[in-house]
């Protein structure tokens, strides 16, 4: 069987994809893992034989329709699983209705759910193809795993010191494009029409977003000022303009703007994470490690379920105590936070099968 993985952000989906490719390999099939431009030329022109084309959303935008039709028509199967997740947040139907459409779901011949909420809503919302809609959690959650964690080396940007891990979420505020090709994005992808109240929902979180920037920056610098014994990491999101954070936070002491390789590396070799808002506290909470939930005002939305999760911190005094708590015990609590029991919160968003990898189920699917 021929399997062609799509990957558009390489620090994000690379390594699971790597996971896939391989495990399928050892079982006979031929796998190539490639951006989107590859593998649609190599389809369209018969360089590559027919097989699945597995994919990292089915957003109903017009050109992804037409892209997977061209491929369809060329014998080809398509498969995903959406690799924005909404984790960070409790439910999914809206995430359903704008990740997906009736159309996208009933040109697919799979879709792999990260567990047991996002997969029940797909069902309920599109139940003429429940069938086709199987819970096997996520190869990027195989990696998280404590029992493929020597996977991850240390990065070569490591501080000498030990260091706290600041994850930023602010994309809306640090964008790599203007605010204005964000809206624009989302009228192409017809957001704003399956959900009309999204538009004044973006300016709002936009505005927040400005704000917990300015709240973090600060934070980094009482951090900084005031410990003499770890370093901080400051890693912006994917889509953020690092050059931004670098501006922000330059001149403060022991405090580096770093996005090399992938965040689980620098997860697994942090003495604790901060963040706000982000998919990272799951990672943090499955890996085991120490997290700091930094939230210094109300937010206007009280349903982040990344929020709940860790230590809930709400002013710099606190932060400091505790982060400087979490480093002075460090050995301690390496030792103490491994093998803990998911929170029902994180569980119900994961399926982890102790006995099987994701990767394998969506294998076996591919194989059925």
């Amino acid at each position: 069987m021929n399997i062609y993985l799509h990957v558009e952000t390489t620090i994000r989906e690379l390594d699971s994809k790597l996971l896939l490719a391989t495990l399928a390999a050892s079982r006979g099939h031929e796998v190539i893992i490639s951006d989107i431009e590859g593998i649609e030329k190599g389809i369209i022109r018969g360089m590559l034989a027919p097989g699945i084309y597995h994919t990292k959303s089915l957003t109903a935008v017009r050109s992804k329709i037409e892209r997977h039709q061209s491929i369809i028509d060329k014998g080809n199967l398509i498969t995903s699983i959406d690799e924005e997740s909404g984790l960070a947040w409790h439910g999914y139907e809206t995430f359903a209705r704008t990740r997906f459409s009736e159309k996208t779901i009933k040109d697919a011949s799979g879709v792999f759910g990260w567990g047991n909420e996002d997969v029940d809503t797909l069902k309920q919302v599109y139940p003429k193809y429940s069938y086709k809609i199987h819970r096997t959690g996520s190869p990027r959650v195989d990696l998280w795993k404590l029992k493929l964690a020597e996977y991850w080396g240390t990065p070569s940007e490591t501080p000498n010191r030990p260091f706290l891990l600041v994850v930023s979420n602010m994309t809306y505020a640090n964008s790599v494009m203007p605010f204005f090709n964000i809206i624009s994005k989302e009228q192409q992808r017809g957001h704003y029409e399956r959900n009309p109240g999204l538009f004044l929902e973006n300016f709002k979180e936009a505005s927040e977003k400005f704000r917990i920037t300015g709240e973090f920056i600060e934070a980094i610098q009482h951090l900084a000022k005031n410990n003499n014994d770890y370093d901080i990491v400051l890693r912006p999101h994917q889509n953020e303009n690092i050059e931004a954070w670098r501006v922000y936070l330059k001149g403060i002491p022991n405090v580096h703007v770093i996005r090399q390789g992938s965040i689980s590396a620098w997860v697994k070799n942090a003495f604790a994470v901060m963040h706000n808002g982000c998919t990272t506290a799951l990672e943090a909470t499955v890996h085991g490690k120490p997290l700091v939930t930094y939230i210094p005002f109300k937010p206007r939305r009280d349903n982040e379920l990344s929020n709940e999760l860790g230590y809930r911190i709400q002013n710099k005094e606190e932060l400091l105590q505790k982060v400087n708590a979490l480093f002075n015990d460090k050995e301690s609590n390496n030792k103490n936070s491994l093998n803990k029991i998911l929170p029902p919160q994180v569980s119900k968003k994961l399926y982890i099968d102790d006995n099987e990898l994701a990767a394998e189920k969506m294998i076996r699917v591919w194989e059925s």
